[in-house]
């Protein structure tokens, strides 16, 4: 994570989430952050279903972020925030700040961050071992404050923010006479405090006179050399350290590479960074945010100490059911109402799994045990999450405690539960704009035993009609993806909450033998099967089938 940012926990439910999933998560998070200062974010797994969007539009409550994974991201990473520089500071400023940085890598950026170059030591140490001609401040077009700056200098006249375009840089060692032959307009002249001389380079149209040992020039000398456009800088330094160090002012855009850098985005995930690393073996690559502004600097060794994202599960448990890169993450808590999955955690984590018939009732009673008020919005989505797996109140997995919480809950949202609760299911069940592929992944979840594994959705109605005709069109489209969901059997539950039963869809080899062992029916055919006073996917048929699949079939 960047420096001096507070780190998020992240509260997500199963993929494909339901009213409950998506409505546990906002009000946990809220929960959370109200007992303490830490900054937990609701997420989802998948596309927001017909009666969530109702939900929560009634709420006035935006949905989660949609999230494709929880996979470490280079973001998750305490890289390095090396501040960019310009392209025009020399490359004695760049050697100072990689030392004082102990960096090896210095990244130039523009006014609007955006990344132009990078300088390395060892760009440096070359530039310092290569021999250059005296022209190389002009083909640099070098600044003349880096030339102050480099030189620790005065500038008597100039302009400080030109630059060196023409001339050469030479020594005027020989007397004023022989000056006259080697010295050329707009050239550079180290000199020392000899009238002579420096009266010699500024007739010789020299475009600068730098003079050493700290002396400085005279009014007629500077007088001269406003009237003649020449720049006079004034040196502590001796001829021969002016010398050695004048090209150490050259701007790091001369050295630096800037054209097909490697670079990687905050966004991008830790796996797909490392074999890059591997095959470039660069000390260091900068970052760019999602604007794609430089943000830092990452090297293999900060994605070894990587901190992966912290989450937290609501409403599911089963390795089946949970966004993809879970075992990357940092699992802190689960807070569910379902049976006990498959899903294993690295360090112990805080698990309440309690036998009722909605998360959101468990989370109502965490409100209640640490004291914290529940608002109207909030108290509105829980009551609205157990209306909806609890059908309302007609499921079997519905408990006392659910329904009491409910009815608690809608008078602090100040709802009528029989009447929200039927515009809230009517508009789960318009669904004839949707796509199959959308009604049968609104609300489906892979389950899994030892040898035996077969995703399930779930389409809840009070009209029997609209479920009568979507019955051959999920029937068609279960036959199309069966291949590639990777499971055993696939079963969808068409259930009608008025009349309280099941119209049970099914595909896959002997499902329909699986089906007739576990509901004890002699023969199962067509795709289908009604199951009379079954509405839960949870406690009457998921139990009832893996208890089946367990029995040779």
């Amino acid at each position: 994570m960047s420096e001096n940012k507070q780190e998020n926990i992240y509260i997500i439910g199963h993929k494909n989430p339901d009213t409950d999933s998506i409505c546990s998560a906002i009000c946990y998070a809220y929960l959370k952050n109200a007992m303490a200062p830490e900054n937990y974010i609701p997420i989802r797994a998948g596309e927001l279903n017909a009666e969530t969007e109702f939900v929560l539009n009634s709420f006035g409550v935006n949905p989660p972020e949609l999230v494709d994974n929880v996979h470490t991201q280079v973001k998750d990473v305490e890289y390095r925030h090396m501040t960019g520089v310009s392209k025009d500071i020399s490359i004695k400023k760049a050697w100072e700040i990689l030392s004082e940085n102990h960096a090896t890598t210095l990244p130039s950026v523009d006014n609007h961050d955006n990344l132009i170059g990078l300088i390395t030591v060892k760009d440096i140490a070359m530039s310092y071992m290569e021999v250059y001609d005296n022209q190389i401040l002009t083909t640099a077009k070098t600044p003349y404050s880096n030339i102050i700056e480099t030189l620790s200098a005065e500038l008597i006249v100039g302009d400080k923010k030109a630059r060196v375009k023409k001339g050469k840089v030479l020594i005027a060692a020989a007397n004023p006479d022989m000056m006259e032959n080697y010295i050329a307009k707009n050239d550079i002249v180290i000199l020392g405090n000899r009238y002579e001389s420096q009266l010699c380079a500024i007739e010789m149209e020299a475009q600068c006179i730098i003079i050493c040992d700290g002396a400085t020039a005279s009014k007629t000398i500077t007088k001269l050399a406003e009237d003649r456009g020449c720049f006079i800088i004034s040196t502590p330094y001796d001829t021969y350290t002016v010398a050695r160090l004048i090209n150490q002012s050259i701007p790091i855009n001369y050295f630096m590479k800037n054209s097909n850098l490697i670079t990687f985005s905050s966004e991008d995930y830790i796996t797909d960074i490392r074999p890059v690393m591997a095959s470039k073996r660069h000390q260091y690559y900068p970052v760019l945010d999602e604007n794609e502004k430089y943000v830092g600097l990452i090297s293999q060794r900060n994605y070894l100490n990587a901190h992966p994202k912290k989450v937290i599960l609501v409403d599911h448990n089963e390795r089946s059911q949970t966004v993809d890169g879970i075992d990357e993450v940092m699992l802190l808590e689960i807070i569910d109402h379902h049976r006990i999955g498959g899903l294993q955690t690295m360090n112990p984590v805080y698990f309440r799994n309690q036998p009722l018939g909605c998360t959101s009732t468990i989370i109502y009673q965490m409100f209640v045990e640490n004291n914290v008020t529940i608002p109207k919005d909030i108290a509105g989505l829980l009551c609205s999450a157990i209306i909806s797996d609890t059908l309302m109140f007609r499921s079997p997995t519905c408990t006392s405690i659910d329904e009491q919480v409910c009815r608690t809950l809608a008078e602090i949202a100040g709802i009528d539960i029989e009447k929200y609760a039927s515009s809230m299911f009517n508009a789960g069940s318009k669904l004839k704009d949707k796509s199959d592929e959308e009604i049968f992944h609104q609300d489906y979840k892979v389950f899994s035993t030892d040898d035996f594994t077969f995703g399930m959705g779930q389409i809840t109605s009070f009209n029997g009609e609209i479920l009568t005709h979507l019955k051959p069109r999920l029937l068609e489209y279960m036959r199309t993806i069966y291949k590639e969901k990777d499971v055993d059997m696939l079963f969808f539950m068409l259930t009608n909450i008025f009349t309280e039963d099941t119209e049970l869809l099914y595909y896959g080899k002997d499902a329909d033998l699986l089906l007739a062992k576990a509901f004890k029916q002699e023969k199962v055919t067509g795709g289908s099967i009604t199951l009379v006073d079954v509405v839960s996917r949870k406690k009457q048929v998921i139990p009832t089938l893996m208890l089946a699949s367990n029995k040779e079939i």
